[in-house]
């Protein structure tokens, strides 16, 4: 029946964007708890597991034919690089292509509390700023497979991206200053996020859950000149 539980299903999930960082903590937890995890990235797999396939190839580009995907997070993305092409453009394609379809359970979009706060580069704002949109558009297209659709935004999270700012004293006490629960998330929080959007919650859609230890109450770009 649509909008029964999935939870101790064996569900096929795609992820992109999992080399590092928050996409590989999010198939790695999906494999824990015994599901199949495909893997979209324009690097070599960082996983070895029975229940890991993985496609080296950009999402900007010719995209791999992967059938009846159950759960698709839409992960890849950059920071000050093409955003708008790499974070919205090949979102969509991804999603046109794998999510809106019968037979989907979930779509996660991995947006940012820059979307908004609009504290960041230009363009990466702009471009997460539309992911927050594109999902509401995504959410109406879905419903009627029951499926759900939402974005799950972080604030300041521990990954190598961000390695600039963490290991600079001087910018990571500036940073702090501007985090009420004065840390960041570990990769494996925002999977723990992932996971109960797209397998646990069957009713919530078309919204946009900001995940930034208070970052977005009280916000502030630091960075690097």
């Amino acid at each position: 029946m649509e909008g029964d539980s999935i939870i101790g299903s064996e569900m096929k999930v795609l992820i992109t964007g999992t080399s590092n960082g928050i996409g590989k903590a999010i198939a790695e937890l999906f494999l824990a708890k015994g599901h199949n995890v495909v893997g979209i990235d324009r690097r070599e797999s960082s996983i070895v597991n029975d229940r890991y396939g993985h496609f080296q190839c950009d999402v900007r580009d010719e995209l791999p034919q992967i059938d009846d995907v159950d759960i698709l997070v839409n992960n890849a993305g950059t920071q000050n690089e093409d955003d708008i092409d790499i974070n919205l453009k090949a979102l969509i394609r991804v999603t046109e292509k794998y999510g809106v379809r019968k037979g989907i359970k979930a779509v996660l979009n991995i947006g940012s509390a820059s979307g908004h706060t609009g504290s960041e580069f230009p363009e990466y704002c702009a471009s997460k700023g539309g992911v927050i949109a594109y999902t509401k558009n995504v959410a109406l297209r879905v419903a009627e497979y029951g499926a759900v659709c939402n974005s799950l935004d972080p604030g300041g999270v521990l990954t190598p991206l961000n390695d600039c700012v963490v290991n600079d004293p001087v910018l990571w006490s500036e940073i702090m200053e501007q985090t009420p629960l004065k840390r960041w998330a570990l990769p494996q929080e925002i999977a723990v996020w992932a996971y109960f959007l797209t397998v646990e919650n069957r009713f919530c859609t078309g919204q946009s859950i900001v995940v930034d230890g208070g970052e977005s109450i009280n916000s502030k770009f630091v960075w690097p000149e």
